[in-house]
């Protein structure tokens, strides 16, 4: 932990009352210079510092970023999120932690921006991302699997997304197959896995996540089809809280995958599914089928009844909910 963290720490242990520049350097083992240096520091970085003389300083508040120090901060896992690449602005944060994981970064290791420059979400399409609003992070894993069983890692995320965001915020979000959270029919989050591995092994992979917190509007362009955790639920929420559960929550479902399978993951996926047991349109390899989404598949692909009665799987495409 560096010096910085560490006086973040003692002002955070006592909020409430001032602790002397001298009690913190005989704590640290710093000098007065080197704690003002600090105190400076914090202060750039958002926090609320007081400093009275004879009294010494005390912890305001806290700034909404989604700093290392603060994520890890009470973070209850014992591998994701311990290792963290905080950024101010990315091109994107899945770009950052391939380059990371061909480096050697360890599995569990986020990458975290307050801005995406060149945010990327499925079928490389564009994804809103802008600065102090979300969250836009990645995770390295390196499961020791085969290429072909990799797919559920996605839908494992869409639960631990789903699950943390009602536990923060009490509101609940559906989740349409394979990896869309919605809101009143909106899109509030995306989710982009990649994959770097050889014929029977995979090197690591790379899961990434943008999530729509506080954000207040968003592009014409856009406006109709997605939605916030502000804009739907009326009030601000915390994203370090938000993300802080999230890790908790993945490394709770990617625990139950390595340990037991993936069932028990598509369990709890299956009943905050908002694209099961109704009529939906899906383009796959340049076709369009229309039918019954009746199941998903121990594999994650999706089970649509056609009109004829014919039963067909898709491990991908794109999902239009339709109306009955």
């Amino acid at each position: 932990m560096s010096k910085k963290a560490e006086i973040l720490k003692l002002l955070k242990n006592g909020r409430t009352e001032y602790i002397s520049g001298e009690d913190i350097c005989q704590k640290l083992n710093v000098s007065r210079t080197a704690v003002w240096k600090h105190i400076k520091i914090l202060r750039e970085e958002g926090y609320g510092i007081d400093a009275v003389p004879h009294r010494g300083y005390r912890l305001l508040n806290v700034p909404d970023r989604l700093y290392p120090d603060e994520i890890v901060d009470g973070l209850d896992t014992s591998f994701v999120g311990k290792e963290v690449f905080f950024y101010e602005s990315l091109i994107s944060t899945n770009r950052e932690a391939r380059d990371l994981a061909l480096g050697g970064a360890c599995e569990g290791t986020l990458v975290v921006a307050e801005e995406q420059a060149g945010g990327r979400g499925r079928m490389n399409r564009g994804w809103y991302s802008p600065r102090g609003s979300g969250i836009h992070c990645s995770l390295i894993l390196r499961p020791d699997i085969e290429p072909r069983q990799a797919p559920p890692v996605t839908m494992l995320t869409a639960v631990a997304v789903a699950s943390a965001v009602e536990k923060v915020s009490g509101i609940a979000p559906g989740i349409k197959w394979p990896n869309d959270l919605l809101l009143d029919g909106k899109k509030i989050c995306g989710i982009l896995t990649e994959m770097n591995a050889e014929i029977e092994r995979i090197n690591f992979l790379v899961v990434g996540m943008g999530l729509n917190i506080n954000t207040d509007h968003f592009p014409e362009e856009i406006k109709d089809a997605a939605t916030s955790l502000y804009l739907a639920g009326g009030s601000r929420v915390s994203r370090l809280d938000v993300l802080r559960q999230y890790l908790k929550e993945f490394e709770h479902y990617y625990r139950q995958w390595m340990e037991y399978g993936f069932e028990p993951v598509l369990d709890e996926w299956k009943k905050r599914c908002v694209t099961l047991n109704r009529p939906v349109r899906i383009s796959a390899s340049r076709e369009v089928w229309e039918g019954w989404a009746v199941d998903v598949d121990s594999t994650g692909a999706l089970v649509l009844r056609t009109a004829d009665g014919e039963l067909r799987s898709f491990v991908a495409g794109e999902v239009s909910l339709r109306t009955v």
